[in-house]
């Protein structure tokens, strides 16, 4: 059976309210042997932020050694990024065998997110990883990657996303999210909310689960940016140096958590430097430079996240005069986000990311703000084509959106 076919079918089970739930899921991992008992896991989720340090704890891992799976979503370019072996996206044969393995023993019908979870975890036993970093889908409590037993999890921020299943609070969305913690395993976070923080020791507590809130300075106390090779030096209070490969502005807490996350797993620090130098985080403020015309791309969703990333391009060189390239969500809170990006661009393009679930012509228009004009293309290819007369394009919205642009760059670039 072809990758296609596979996929087309499991995008089917998208529905809401649909899937077997963590006990039929557990009882099919059961009957396939409990793969996720034959390696390591690290458990990370979160508002924002739980995709870079999944990548980062992945890499750090790889670094010090051991064979690494690492399990993320949404994908940018092509489904088979969501499960990854050693920092490589698995092959579409590997996609398809891992699929129709979980296939072969489901009994409950499974949602979407819990039959890539399943194959995810088939997967990393057959590869023989030793370690797997697994990004949760949406909050914690209820999410498919919460039949895991971890060695250790990270809650990574709280911020307002997904209200209509997670609840309309931060304390509320923060118990969500919570519901990853283990009896007596430890939990790392950088959360700084109050409210979120004491949901977060209230779980813990029940749990005797070790918490360890961490904040800047332990160990990266300052951190200055090089725009010319798109990194972040992170510094000590020793003085020393560390660059991190990749911008933005709650990286540098990100380094933080996966540092301190990293000497508890005893891992030494030249192993994590390396892994910091190396990293590379697709759609999160990338960077990237083609005939002259320079693209930054971001995947930034829900409100904080914009927030983080319009204070953090005020800082950079790619600010003034951009064009702004974006698209959202029908379940996200596009009327704030608009609101929040329209006042810093002049040119402003807009799109529908996925024909589905994308936002149209007819919910944006009332909502923009008062006096904002903008560009609307149906087709996100004539978007693009559009934003591309500009020397400088900022690109943010939704993973969907930034994706299909990152691939028509990287196609282009090949030309």
């Amino acid at each position: 059976m072809s990758f296609k076919i596979v996929f087309d079918y499991i995008l089917t089970r998208t529905g809401v309210g649909c899937g077997a739930g963590l006990e039929g899921l557990r009882s099919l991992l059961e009957r396939l042997g409990n793969p996720q008992d034959r390696f390591k896991i690290i458990h990370v989720a979160g508002t924002n932020g739980k995709g870079s340090v999944s990548v980062l704890t992945a890499q750090v891992l790889k670094e010090a050694g051991f064979k690494t799976g690492l399990f993320v979503s949404p994908h940018l370019c092509d489904p088979c990024e969501r499960i990854q072996v050693n920092g490589a996206p698995v092959s579409r044969q590997e996609f398809t065998d891992a699929v129709l393995q979980v296939f072969q023993e489901e009994e409950q019908e499974l949602n979407f997110f819990e039959i890539l979870t399943a194959a995810a975890l088939c997967h990393f036993a057959r590869a023989g990883v030793q370690y797997a970093v697994l990004e949760t889908g949406l909050g914690g409590r209820k999410d498919p990657t919460n039949v895991c037993q971890p060695q250790a999890c990270v809650i990574t921020s709280i911020g307002l996303d997904h209200m209509q299943l997670l609840g309309s609070s931060l304390s509320q969305i923060a118990r969500e999210k919570a519901g990853i913690i283990k009896p007596g395993v430890p939990c790392f976070s950088g959360t700084v909310n109050p409210s979120a923080r004491e949901e977060i020791k209230k779980a813990a507590k029940e749990k005797h689960a070790p918490l360890y809130f961490i904040g800047e300075g332990e160990p990266f106390y300052e951190y200055a940016f090089d725009f010319v090779n798109n990194q972040t030096i992170l510094r000590t209070k020793d003085g020393q140096e560390w660059p991190l490969s990749v911008l933005g502005q709650r990286q540098g807490i990100n380094a933080c958590v996966v540092y301190r996350l990293a000497k508890y797993l005893k891992i030494e620090d030249t192993a994590i430097a390396r892994a910091f130098a190396g990293v590379r985080l697709p759609g999160r403020f990338e960077v990237l430079t083609q005939a002259g015309k320079t693209f930054v791309l971001d995947g930034a969703h829900n409100a904080q996240a914009v927030e983080l990333f319009l204070e953090f391009l005020a800082k950079t060189p790619y600010a003034q005069d951009a064009t702004l390239l974006c698209g959202f969500m029908k379940d996200k809170d596009y009327k704030k986000l608009l609101s929040l990006l329209c006042p810093h661009f002049k040119d402003i393009i807009v799109t529908v990311p996925s024909a589905k679930r994308g936002a149209q012509k007819e919910d944006i228009l009332p909502v923009l703000p008062k006096g904002v004009k903008v560009r609307f293309f149906k087709d996100p290819s004539r978007a693009f084509s559009a934003a591309c007369q500009a020397k400088k394009v900022v690109c943010t919205g939704s993973f969907y959106l930034v994706g299909l642009v990152r691939q028509k760059l990287l196609e282009r670039g090949k030309k």
